[in-house]
């Protein structure tokens, strides 16, 4: 007979520290003592159950048939190795029954004599005599099913956890820095930024607690993977979330982001009630909100525009802080931009970077040229979409992510 005392102390003790639910830790127990009886004193193809009683502590066994027919199972062929008859039929292609084993199986026909109405698939129990002493070979089957199952429960708790936060912002302590990534503690699961998240020309210090857009949860690895960005263009979008609750509330929405992490990044917003500023409410009186988003990326410059439904007023501004003269629309979403000689310079960036993120920004190619010799073609001051950049390489981009173009072949 367990002690109880002594039992509930220990499940109390490790529902804390694992934040999970008492109840599932019983679980774990009686089914590790399951695995343990059936071990010393079961055969390998029975399906065992156990039951801890809470008032008195007394452990009860019984066995789980499931009740099948000849269409459910396969008849195992006399003098045959079970593994060799389903390795053959699935080299031929067949759908692989399980073999009618009787120490986990029972024929309908047999179960109707002793339960009326039962039906296939339904599991029967049958009480097995109790014991409480098992060998050392079952005890140790019995802690590693417990502490297997337990690892089960925190990771399914966890799962359940961020599975509901991808897309939004999390915080926590950088861990660690290996091999360019970064591990970050998230309280119960230690979160990954891989090195191509990352902001580049940032560092990072150990201890050092920071803001992370929560790109995915992998549910395949044997913890929960959760995949951390910095870089990420949605990130800024969740920073201004949290700054301004016009967003929040629905009267400002942020039509579009185009990022370059570390050095710029544009933003467009537009608003659905009247009176409101949308560039104002991200902004923020003296600009607190915006700065409050710039200290967080590590001073990354933020350009705010209000976005338009005519595409000259909306390329336009997305060329800010350059002061345009003239825009152009052209077929197949291009433009061309004229400008006064002192501004092309600040139209076309350092390195082309602002009419790039222009045309990310708005979706359109966007030339940018001298209003003084429009007929030349300015170094650097023609920006592509990514879907124009890479049409001729065969990959498109969603998101921010690269990937290879399906191509059907006839």
């Amino acid at each position: 007979m367990l002690n109880l005392k002594e039992l509930k102390r220990a499940v109390d003790q490790i529902a804390q520290e694992k934040n999970i639910d008492a109840d599932l830790v019983y679980s774990a127990i009686e089914s590790a003592i399951a695995a343990a009886y059936r071990k010393e004193y079961g055969k390998k193809g029975e399906i065992v159950k156990a039951k801890i009683d809470p008032k008195t502590g007394q452990m009860k066994f019984w066995q789980v048939k499931i009740v099948v027919d000849e269409n459910s199972v396969r008849m195992k062929e006399e003098g045959a190795p079970e593994e060799e008859g389903m390795r053959k039929a699935e080299e031929e292609g067949e759908d692989v029954l399980p073999v009618y084993n009787p120490d986990r199986h029972i024929m309908l026909n047999e179960a109707k004599k002793m339960k009326k109405g039962v039906a296939l698939e339904e599991e029967m129990e049958f009480p097995l005599e109790a014991h409480e002493d098992f060998g050392r070979i079952a005890s140790q089957a019995a802690k590693q099913v417990v502490l297997q199952r337990i690892r089960e429960i925190e990771r399914e708790s966890v799962k359940k956890e961020f599975l509901g936060k991808e897309g939004g912002v999390v915080s926590g302590l950088v861990q660690r820095m290996e091999r360019g990534n970064v591990y970050v503690d998230l309280g119960r699961v230690v979160g990954i930024m891989f090195y191509n998240e990352v902001i580049p020309g940032e560092h990072y210090r150990v201890g050092e607690r920071l803001k992370f857009y929560l790109l995915a949860v992998q549910e395949e690895t044997r913890t929960p993977g959760v995949v951390l960005s910095r870089s990420h263009p949605k990130f800024v979008s969740k920073l201004f979330e949290v700054e301004a609750p016009e967003i929040q509330e629905g009267l400002v929405e942020i039509k579009a982001v185009a990022r370059e992490a570390g050095s710029r990044t544009k933003i467009a917003v537009a608003s659905s009630a009247d009176g409101i500023d949308p560039v104002g409410s991200l902004v923020g009186q003296r600009g607190t909100r915006v700065m409050a988003v710039t200290n967080e990326l590590g001073n990354e410059k933020i350009d705010i525009i209000e976005w338009s439904e005519d595409p000259g007023k909306f390329i336009s501004a997305a060329l800010s802080p350059a002061k345009t003269r003239e825009v152009e629309i052209l077929p197949r979403r291009e433009a061309r931009v004229l400008v006064a000689e002192d501004q092309l310079s600040l139209a076309i960036g350092k390195g082309g970077q602002n009419v790039r993120l222009a045309a990310k920004l708005t979706g359109w190619k966007i030339d940018v040229r001298s209003q003084q010799r429009p007929d030349v073609v300015q170094e650097g001051g023609v920006g592509s979409t990514p879907e124009m950049e890479v049409s001729e390489t065969g990959t498109q981009i969603d998101d921010g992510e690269v990937r290879p173009k399906i191509v059907d072949e006839e």
